[in-house]
């Protein structure tokens, strides 16, 4: 969790065609003080500068990417020091699918900075390998595959437009449909395939498990009240223990085949049950309008 002292330091980092310029304006719009492209070896020196320089810079992020090169194998390393040094940096990795990275290049015939014989596809691999290790102690993972520029915006302004004390960990509830693969930023994937599925019946398939017909169809029968009950005693079993680790962000992901009914019922009553907690969730269900 950040620090009592209200200061943010975000850490922007991932796939080069992500987003990560987008994300970066988006902070800046909501006032933060942004460095692009740094050099990794210079991030402890910028953290010291953060953490002793003006008490009024009170919101900071830095984009490091794969233009550092080899030095990137060492920012997990510079992020621990900083922390030592009294802030804890929020890491932000920004994810996508390699067919959509080079989709993005062929259509704004931009250079990939790692392609020197032309080849995206090796060189988005070969990022990939330099990123690895940073990826996997993100805070919060995002994956802009299939997110507009809008839906960027608000993920950014959803998660760092607040006070950082007043967020404590963020929850995330999200919906999606198996057929279209999982979620990368899911700590927690739960799978309802087993419910009554009302994509069979015609009057309910047009809806959403926002709608109450088929919100009742899924929810009003044994199997889903004892299954519901489940989740809800792991989640209090759960949270608690994040919060104490801690963790700034979590993604509960709830998946069933297509991401339009099933999936969408549980999501939301799983998140009613979290508010009722005196927790702050927020609910997003990723696959809910695509065409049936």
């Amino acid at each position: 969790m950040p620090e009592p002292t209200a200061r943010r330091f975000v850490l922007l980092t991932g796939l080069s065609g992500a987003g990560k310029s987008l994300a970066l304006r988006f902070l800046e719009d909501l006032g933060y003080y942004c460095v692009d492209n740094l050099p990794a070896s210079l991030v402890p020196v910028f953290g010291e500068l953060i953490v002793h320089g003006d008490p009024a810079l009170t919101r900071v992020a830095m984009c490091v990417d794969a233009r550092s090169g080899p030095a990137l194998q060492q920012l997990p390393g510079y992020l621990d020091a900083i922390a030592e040094s009294g802030i804890r940096p929020e890491t932000v990795f920004l994810d996508c699918a390699t067919p959509s990275l080079i989709q993005r290049y062929s259509e704004t015939r931009r250079r990939h900075p790692l392609a020197s014989e032309g080849n995206v596809a090796e060189a988005i691999e070969h990022e990939r390998a330099l990123l690895e290790a940073v990826r996997g102690r993100a805070d919060l993972l995002l994956d802009t595959s299939h997110l507009s520029a809008a839906e960027l915006r608000d993920r950014i302004v959803q998660s760092f437009g607040g006070s950082p004390d007043a967020a404590g960990m963020q929850v995330t509830i999200m919906s999606f449909g198996f057929k279209y693969g999982l979620p990368p930023e899911a700590d927690l994937v739960i799978d309802v395939r087993f419910l009554p599925n009302p994509h069979y019946d015609p009057d309910l398939r047009p809806m959403t498990g926002n709608d109450a017909p088929v919100r009742d169809f899924v929810l009003e029968n044994a199997d889903a009240r004892e299954y519901l009950e489940q989740q809800q005693a792991l989640l209090a079993l759960l949270l608690p223990r994040y919060e104490r680790e801690p963790k700034s962000y979590l993604t509960v992901a709830v998946g069933c085949t297509g991401g339009r009914h099933r999936s969408v019922a549980v999501a939301n009553a799983l998140a009613n049950f979290i508010e009722s907690s005196n927790r702050s969730v927020r609910v997003r269900h990723r696959d809910a309008a695509r065409p049936i």
